[in-house]
């Protein structure tokens, strides 16, 4: 497999970030990737909560009546494109009945206000993340970050992204890999 020439489809990967990237909005970022292809990427960042939005907070804008303990789930900081927006990351169990995008068998996305309302009445997807923006990379760009070692790749699991605790995520996404965090440095070299 060659990811640097755009042969390998990431679609249901993570990316992690490595140190030393140079965008403060990816810094120790782990990126969900919902879809990969010769056109470009597009992720959602699954560890760095949005401050201050809560799901509560966010229902309420929308005139959504949100169900008893929204209030303590945040929204997270999807990525810089769109804030705008939001999506949904989710567990297989739910389907929208407008659009809900197939990542694998372990994850959905879906980005329409039905989601949030079934959420807010309590009977929506057993495992979820509510994102504003995302990541979005355009033809070759992605490609071409990998290749200058600025994310490394891993599998992505349902405990990964749903389970550990955001200040977390990104050190167990590099354990995922057999790598320890504290052996990273924000230099690049070659052999």
């Amino acid at each position: 497999m060659d990811i640097a020439s755009g042969t390998t489809d990431l679609t249901g990967h993570m990316l992690i970030a490595m140190p030393g990237m140079g965008d403060p909005r990816f810094e120790q970022a782990v990126v969900f990737l919902c879809a990969h292809s010769d056109e470009g990427a597009m992720g959602l960042i699954v560890n760095k909560p949005s401050g201050d939005v809560t799901m509560a907070g966010l229902l309420e804008q929308l005139s959504i009546t949100p169900a008893p303990g929204l209030e303590r789930r945040q929204v997270h900081f999807g990525g810089p494109v769109e804030m705008g927006r939001g999506f949904v990351l989710h567990s297989p169990d739910y389907q929208s009945g407008l659009t809900t995008l197939q990542v694998d068998g372990e994850f959905h996305m879906t980005g329409t206000l039905d989601v949030l309302e079934t959420i807010a009445r309590g009977d929506g997807p057993a495992r979820w993340m509510a994102m504003l923006g995302y990541a979005g990379w355009g033809p070759g760009q992605l490609e071409e970050e990998l290749a200058q070692n600025g994310w490394l790749v891993c599998d992505a699991s349902p405990e990964l992204v749903f389970d550990i605790a955001d200040a977390s995520k990104w050190e167990a996404a590099l354990n995922s890999l057999g790598i320890p965090a504290h052996l990273l440095s924000a230099e690049g070299g070659t052999a």
